[in-house]
């Protein structure tokens, strides 16, 4: 139990693992993987370790995935690229502005690894990643045969997939495939994005704003560890919105396709004055409500107490129930973040 998970979460969180291997190629991730199941301990495939809260020292063995490459096949209407799973987020959007292909820089500054983008349809300002996605392949860990899933099989839904529900613990993502359409069409529908002229802005300006803009309001992971967004944005039904809205005019509201409402928890946080609320050295952060921050020494007990408070207040407040982004990782694996913190 000595190797260290702190290097390996964002949180900076000091547990521990019984052993930590890195996988450069699917071979590696499927042999360790293997080896585990084979003396009956628990295996866990992390990616950046940006959204995951250890809850205490995991008895078994953590896989990082490092398993990297790009390629890119241009056709007449948009490029293909193939993108391997442990690649870095971030860098795959500036690889690809750099190479003049757009339709990634709402996604830009977003923590953690290609391969976990699938598992929670990552999304910002507008855009989700099953906008782009074009198929994710998945090694079936017990036998080692790779399936390519369409965008439509992932079954993608608000920070969800089918990689949150029955392929969770069989599979395991090994490289996304991503489809950038060359008739680029810019989404401003959040934020400073707003401000932008449609007929004259570019993807790079859209970059630039979106990079200014979480700059901006939330923390650097490398002075005070964090997992991002700590909670989703509640989606609501049309009733409890008006709700809300007849009482406070002013909160953000977003209508949803099937009628549905989504509101925004940081606004729902700031309106309970909980920005720099600190349970031991676990803080709300003073820019950005939505994210919890390891302020100083945080163990994962101040984390889950922090977040427990923030839950109540908002709840009390406006009978809106917070549930974490966050993943919580218990001794064996993933636990219930909603039950942790009610």
């Amino acid at each position: 139990m000595n190797h260290s998970l702190k290097p390996w979460n964002t949180f900076g969180i000091a547990h521990n693992a019984n052993h930590i291997v890195l996988a450069d190629n699917v071979q590696q991730l499927l042999n360790a993987w293997q080896n585990a199941v084979q003396i009956q301990q628990p295996v866990l495939i992390l990616g950046e370790g940006s959204n995951v809260l250890f809850l205490n020292d995991f008895a078994g063995t953590v896989i990082v995935n490092r398993i990297m490459g790009i390629d890119t096949t241009e056709k007449p209407d948009a490029w293909h690229l193939h993108v391997g799973a442990g690649e870095n987020w971030h860098r795959l959007v500036q690889y690809t502005l750099g190479k003049g292909m757009a339709g990634l820089e709402n996604l830009a500054l977003i923590p953690g690894c290609v391969g976990s983008s699938p598992i929670q349809n990552i999304g910002a300002y507008g855009v989700e990643l099953q906008r782009v996605c074009d198929y994710v392949d998945c090694v079936e860990l017990a036998t080692g045969h790779i399936q390519r899933l369409t965008a439509q099989e992932c079954r993608f839904g608000y920070r969800d997939s089918i990689f949150k529900h029955e392929y969770q613990h069989s599979h395991a993502i090994v490289a996304v495939g991503i489809r950038l359409k060359k008739a680029w069409q810019p989404v401003l529908t959040y934020g400073d994005l707003a401000r932008l002229d449609p007929a004259t802005v570019t993807a790079q300006d859209v970059f630039d704003t979106v990079c200014n803009m979480r700059m901006s309001k939330l923390p650097d992971p490398k002075v005070n560890g964090n997992a991002g967004s700590f909670f989703k944005n509640p989606v609501v039904s049309a009733e409890v919105s008006q709700q809300l809205l007849t009482h406070y005019p002013d909160a953000p509201h977003y209508p949803q396709a099937d009628g549905t409402v989504k509101l925004a928890a940081g606004w729902l946080i700031d309106r309970c004055q909980l920005k720099g609320t600190a349970v031991g050295g676990a803080a709300v952060h003073r820019q950005q409500a939505l994210v919890l921050i390891n302020e100083n020494q945080a163990t994962s007990k101040d984390v889950v107490g922090l977040a427990h408070h923030v839950r109540q207040q908002v709840g009390e407040k406006f009978n809106v129930w917070l549930e974490p982004e966050v993943r919580f990782i218990g001794p064996t694996g993933e636990v219930n973040a909603v039950e942790i913190i009610a």
